[in-house]
């Protein structure tokens, strides 16, 4: 039987005091994959750093980590694919176990939800908004990911050459997880230990606009890839709206026979169309994103699994 290839993926920006010790740790406990560090316009020694430390080395101009992503996975061709921050705030040693669970499972992803091994590993806020979020697209896709944030995954060919790449900063995380649950690809999630930045190294993620960038992102998908469910809520609350607008000036209407307040009830009017144009446009959009599902599952089962 022919053996995987398997590429560790390692996006950075300015992470000279961790690069060298998560490629160290990576070659340690993968010695037969290639480990590329894809840097991010850093202004540090991180390039130098990689390099010295066995790495294989490139460069993506344009900043964000979305951005990064998509060149590595249209670069790279492995069997498994894994990919980690390179802030040395996971451990190496989860890395051998979730590559022989995606191969011997024959999975499309494995995600390492992340168990927090200090108290400082999470930053102020972070913990809150990540149940938050995970807990929407939960509702949404399906119960199947508890930490849809997490940095350490690993995918399979598969996954990595049918991922539309489309965001261009942190919510690409949330990309990974939606992608996953709406093609409804086997996946399997195992803790992993979750600790502090090492000292001198600064987070990159944004707490709040950051978060506000993925809630974005969540909400734009949730439109693309359940429009009956997007489209019926907003024309539930119009329809709710149009009502409340509109109900007293009948209540008036019936009792007098005139209505004195006619903008009032032609603005309810309004509304109540528009409701029932939003209920319209989801029937019609869901038949859409039908379409697109099967084309994209199509394009899934395109990619051979390996060992082919």
């Amino acid at each position: 039987m022919t053996t995987p290839r398997i590429a560790v993926l390692i996006p950075c920006f300015n992470e000279e005091v961790a690069i060298g010790k998560v490629v160290g740790g990576f070659r340690a406990v993968l010695p037969g994959a290639e480990i590329f560090v894809y840097d991010n316009n850093s202004r540090d020694g991180t390039v130098a750093a990689a390099l010295a430390a066995g790495a294989l080395v490139r460069r993506e101009v344009l900043q964000g980590k979305g951005h990064v992503i998509r060149r590595m996975f249209a670069d790279i061709e492995a069997d498994a694919y894994v990919l980690v921050d390179g802030d040395d705030t996971y451990e190496a040693s989860a890395a051998p176990e979730m590559v022989r669970l995606l191969l011997d499972e024959q999975l499309d992803m494995v995600n390492g939800q992340r168990m927090e091994q200090a108290g400082g590993a999470y930053r102020r806020g972070h913990r809150t908004g990540n149940f938050v979020l995970s807990g929407l697209v939960r509702t949404v896709f399906g119960d199947r990911i508890q930490d849809m944030l997490s940095g350490y995954r690993v995918f399979s060919r598969r996954f990595v050459k049918t991922f539309p790449a489309l965001a261009s900063g942190f919510e690409t995380e949330t990309e990974f997880t939606i992608h996953a649950l709406d093609l409804m690809m086997p996946l399997a999630e195992v803790p992993v230990a979750y600790r502090e930045r090492p000292a001198g190294s600064a987070s990159k993620l944004r707490t709040y606009s950051d978060g506000l960038r993925i809630l974005r992102t969540i909400v734009a998908l949730v439109k693309e890839e359940r429009p009956l469910q997007f489209f019926t809520l907003a024309g539930l609350a119009l329809l709710a709206l149009g009502i409340g607008f509109g109900v007293p000036v009948v209540v008036t209407y019936l009792h007098t026979g005139l209505v004195p307040r006619l903008p009032t009830a032609v603005l309810a009017t309004g509304i109540i169309m528009i409701a029932m144009l939003s209920f319209t446009c989801g029937l019609i959009l869901d038949s859409v994103a039908r379409a697109r599902k099967e084309a994209k599952r199509l394009a899934y089962l395109a990619i051979p699994r390996w060992p082919g």
